[in-house]
């Protein structure tokens, strides 16, 4: 069975494998972002009942819903940078 770490061993090692962990670590950080806002949305009109408890106390800052934004705004460092690399003529992570 091939392991990633023998692909690091060998200089003939194709780069793309060589590359591989930090290409997908790119393109799960950019997942980050969405994943929480569709929870977001998920939470806010789904069948789970959160926005009813939520409600009953009378805060808004409780609940599930809040969460997911402020997870989904402290992840959109990846885009932010993504979209500051594009204007300058830069390509996508990978």
């Amino acid at each position: 069975m091939f392991r990633l770490s023998e692909s690091n061993k060998g200089a003939g090692a194709h780069p793309a494998v060589r590359n591989l962990p930090v290409t997908a670590s790119r393109w799960l950080a950019l997942a980050a972002a969405p994943s929480f806002a569709f929870m977001t949305l998920l939470s806010a009109y789904g069948a789970n009942g959160d926005i009813i408890c939520s409600a009953a106390d009378g805060s808004t800052l409780g609940g599930m819903v809040p969460m997911y934004l402020l997870m989904s705004l402290f992840h959109c460092g990846p885009w932010l940078r993504l979209l500051a690399r594009q204007e300058h003529g830069a390509h996508a992570p990978g």
